[in-house]
């Protein structure tokens, strides 16, 4: 891996880069890209943007390999290239890091890493002395050495870590198109950073970078140059420096949003949920009350332990010692199915991997938690089932061509909302949130925002994780700070500001909360 000194690249290192023309891409009734004709030039850092479902993520399957486009062509510094496989992208030269890494979870970050082409003795047993210090060159070469355990296992790592594993892994061939896909959707600001810092030197080293986000922050950070397409056409290509995000939203969604985080504050003096001198193997003596029609935000860094409190509320992690009370009543939540009965929902941060049957359908994922009600005899009556769905996509606004489609052909956003859905048909009392809009387009969050404020004024309780301290802000009426598993302090919305919350999640150990 050859890198350059950093530096923010200004225009195209020279030609070259990679260029798609006229590409068209249609499944089955829906029309995903119409003639979508784009430069990714070498040496520059491009951001492609747009809502859920506007295509962003059928270009990058096209440029990887994964889809065949029905109309249009490819071309690598000039030349057109067939693309029909992931294999043949990366024989090109082009290279997708994922949102959500494939890891493999029962060997060391080493061979997670190099895995097909592990150094061997005399071709036969892998020469693992070597395997280390390759990868402890590699680390330190891209500034993450400190960041990841190259012993580590796979199934150990934080999402985090399994995301800088995918970098890693992308960057041990020469690639000359690197694409990234809400890399910093799992990482702290130390994290971004490091990684920032490397994509300004491959992209000063004369490589094309596609840039996924729906942080718009980031974007006038690390591009220089926004795509945005809608409704799977190209709405337009400027510089940053032409740009505000109030233009780029205008842009991706058509219109302006108005205030993302307009909502009353209608909290009562009613305690729903209770956890008093919470300790589990991540978090210890945790308080937290949270009161009928009020949104507690958990802040801190990466590692402070707010998802892990979640979990152990949620009845998926032990709770050591420590009480928990919902609407006044004691609960012990030994498993989920406990916190599913004294009115617990959590919508938890992977919600792939943890939330979703990815191959059941939209009705089947949002009926899963309340079967037992719509069912007689045993038997689910499926008219029951389609109209409570329908409610929810429609109150929700889910995109999909009908309820019987795939739940994991969806978009991100899509997805969240068909997790909250299953939840609110529960009726539940308390409503854990964690990451509810990560990898969610800015259209979406709005709505997820608006759905939110709709569920406290309803009565509801609501717990919401979130690295963003901006979101933090906006939807929270009061904030609890975290930091290595201990509540450092607790702000009012009226006091709260990204510094004050900072210096908690920040604060050194022993100091006064």
């Amino acid at each position: 891996m050859r890198l350059t000194d950093p530096a923010r690249p200004g225009e195209p290192a020279g030609p070259g880069g990679l260029r798609v023309e006229g590409i068209a891409k249609r499944f089955g009734p829906v029309q995903a890209l119409t003639g979508v004709s784009l430069d990714f030039p070498a040496g520059c850092v491009t951001a492609l943007l747009g809502e859920n479902g506007a295509g962003k993520s059928t270009l990058v399957r096209v440029i990887d390999g994964q889809h065949v486009p029905d109309d249009g062509r490819i071309l690598l510094d000039g030349v057109p290239v067939r693309l029909r496989s992931p294999g043949d992208a990366r024989r090109a030269g082009i290279r997708v890091i994922p949102q959500e890494p494939d890891i493999v979870p029962h060997v060391s970050v080493a061979e997670n890493v190099y895995l097909g082409s592990l150094p061997r003795h005399a071709g036969r047993l892998v020469d693992r002395a070597r395997l280390r210090r390759r990868v402890r060159d590699d680390l330190a070469s891209i500034g993450f050495a400190h960041l990841i355990d190259p012993s580590a296992l796979g199934r150990d790592l934080t999402p985090a870590q399994r995301q800088l594993v995918e970098i890693l892994r992308a960057l041990t061939t020469d690639a000359r198109v690197l694409a990234f896909d809400e890399p910093t959707s799992s990482l702290s600001e130390h994290e971004t950073e490091a990684l920032f810092a490397l994509i300004r030197r491959l992209a000063a080293d004369g490589r094309s970078i596609i840039y996924v986000s729906h942080r718009l922050a980031e974007i006038f950070r690390i591009a220089d140059r926004v795509a945005v397409l809608r409704d799977g056409a190209l709405v337009g290509v400027q510089g940053v420096e032409q740009l505000d995000e109030a233009a780029v939203v205008r842009m991706m969604v058509g219109r302006d949003l108005g205030a993302m985080f307009a909502r009353e504050h209608v909290f009562t003096e009613q305690t729903v949920l209770a956890a008093e001198h919470v300790s589990t193997d991540a978090v210890t003596d945790v308080s937290l009350r949270v009161r009928a029609g009020e949104v507690v935000a958990l802040a801190g860094l990466v590692g402070a332990g707010r998802s892990e409190l979640c979990r152990a509320l949620a009845g998926d992690l032990p709770i050591h010692s420590g009480t928990v009370s919902v609407d006044g009543r004691p609960v012990v939540l030994r498993r989920p199915a406990d916190a599913v009965r004294a009115g617990i929902a959590y919508a938890p941060e992977e919600r792939k991997a943890q939330a979703l049957l990815l191959r059941r359908s939209v009705r089947d994922n949002v009926t899963l938690a309340v079967l037992r009600r719509l069912s007689r005899l045993r038997f689910v009556r499926r008219s029951a089932e389609q109209a409570l769905a329908a409610g929810y996509v429609h109150r929700l606004r889910v995109r999909t061509p009908s309820l019987d489609q795939e739940v994991g052909k969806l978009s991100g956003g899509n997805q969240q909302k068909v997790v909250l859905a299953r939840w609110l048909a529960r009726r539940p009392r308390v409503l854990l949130l964690d990451e509810p809009t990560r990898g969610v387009d800015v259209g979406a969050k709005a709505e997820i925002y608006r759905l939110i404020a709709e569920l406290a004024e309803d009565g509801m309780a609501v717990v919401v994780v979130s690295s963003e301290l901006p979101e933090v802000l906006g939807l929270a009426d009061r904030i609890v700070v975290l930091q290595r598993g201990r509540v450092t302090g607790e702000l009012d919305r009226s006091d709260a500001t990204e510094e004050s919350i900072l210096a908690l999640a920040m604060m050194s150990e022993g100091a006064d909360a």
